[in-house]
């Protein structure tokens, strides 16, 4: 059985380093101040490709017979892995194909192809695309380059690792995002090489758990089914090769609801200006995580930045919706001239910023009596949330908070 060796790991830095970007870590004050720890980010959605799977894809290439790689590559992937192999393949000359779910964001896959490589869409979820992968690399004579269960992609990805080790020796924790298990296989297992003092932490989507079941019951667990926006991670079967390096080197597991992520993505937004796809948050998320760790040194891995702009706008809006910065209230006022921008005085007082208005006249057929005004609106946050409506309701106007989702659109 093919070994992880410190060799190998030495072997791949080297060679790695040919494409890849130097990604310093980060020191985050936001998170430092918020955790009590020392908190650092190793920057992978900086890479060149946009995440770290670059860094598995060369090496495994580097590895491959001449002949193996003249034959062309194939490959399966949400996205990134897609990237790192498409531009891995044009650095050594020799063809691609890389087959995607039709759920791949489109800035992922319009980039896979501009690096050179056939793209082919093809089914929901990662396992799907990769079902069909198989089958074409068997009638074409493709060579086959696994996102995660390859022990050779597991040592490339695990060169993050030392480049953490190199610049922060006395790191006490590294927390590893997990969808296949590869990178946490690579990063654990080279950093318990160099130091078995560090504790490596995994983080999966609460919604695609795969190797938390497969740990807890002892075996390679299939998912009926993922539901999660971290789609980099929406895998369903763990690596049976990795199963057993994450297992002897995984020191706790932490899951991460899609809500988590959202908040997260305004975190990185506001405080360090950085775009991190919903994947690459697991580990950001995780840190709130934590609560009984203190004065530690903590690496949180941010494994790439891919994200297309509707994505954005759609994690943003929902970031605001959670953080009371975008809130609804219905209203019953007269239908009479000056009623609705009584209302609006009010809120204007209260500093409100008014988003979207929407008066409904037939909500009562006697409609001297009463309509409905839906107001949508932002505000600093939850204090300032509840001192407009405490605004309204001593103006006599009884607010309702409504869905905002339902009444909100960007």
């Amino acid at each position: 059985m093919e070994k992880l060796t410190l060799e190998r790991f030495e072997e791949a830095a080297e060679i790695v380093s040919r494409v890849t970007l130097e990604t310093r870590l980060v020191y985050s004050e936001y998170y430092s101040g918020l955790s009590g720890n020392k908190i650092y980010f190793k920057p992978e959605n900086l890479q060149y490709t946009g995440a770290y799977k670059v860094r598995g894809a060369y090496y495994k290439i580097s590895t491959l017979p001449e002949e193996e790689r003249k034959n062309g590559l194939i490959t399966a992937s949400a996205g990134n892995h897609a990237q790192g192999v498409a531009y891995a393949a044009r650095c050594f000359g020799v063809p691609a194909t890389v087959v995607m779910p039709v759920t791949t964001p489109l800035i992922k896959v319009n980039r896979t192809k501009s690096y050179g490589a056939n793209v082919i869409l093809h089914g929901d979820v990662y396992d799907d695309a990769c079902e069909y992968a198989y089958r074409l690399a068997e009638e074409q004579k493709l060579t086959f380059i696994h996102p995660f269960n390859d022990l050779a992609v597991a040592t490339g990805q695990g060169t993050i690792a030392m480049e953490i080790v190199k610049e922060l020796p006395t790191v006490d924790y590294i927390l590893v995002p997990m969808g296949g298990g590869g990178l946490f296989t690579g990063v654990a297992s080279l950093a318990k090489m160099l130091n078995p003092h560090i504790r490596v932490i995994g983080v999966e989507p609460a919604g695609a758990n795969c190797i938390e079941q497969s740990l807890r019951q002892g075996k390679v667990v299939t998912l009926p089914r993922v539901n999660t926006i971290a789609d980099g991670t929406a895998v369903k079967t763990p690596g049976d090769k990795l199963l057993p390096y994450i297992r002897q080197n995984i020191d706790d597991i932490i899951l991460v609801e899609d809500s988590e992520l959202v908040v997260a993505f305004l975190d990185m937004m506001e405080n360090h200006k950085m775009v991190v796809e919903n994947s690459g948050l697991l580990t950001v998320a995780a840190l709130r995580h934590l609560k009984h760790v203190k004065g530690k040194k903590i690496v949180s891995v941010l494994s790439g930045g891919n994200m297309d702009v509707v994505t954005v706008a759609s994690v943003v809006q929902s970031g605001l919706i959670l953080r009371n910065r975008i809130f609804t209230v219905s209203v019953l006022l007269a239908d009479k001239p000056g009623a609705l921008a009584n209302v609006a005085q009010i809120i204007g007082e209260e500093q409100g910023s008014i988003i979207k208005l929407d008066h409904n006249q037939f909500i009562n057929m006697n409609r001297s009596e009463s309509v409905e005004l839906r107001i949508t609106m932002e505000a600093f946050g939850p204090e300032h949330k509840e001192q407009i409506v405490k605004a309204l309701e001593e103006k006599g106007y009884r607010p309702r908070l409504v869905s905002t989702t339902a009444t909100y659109e960007m």
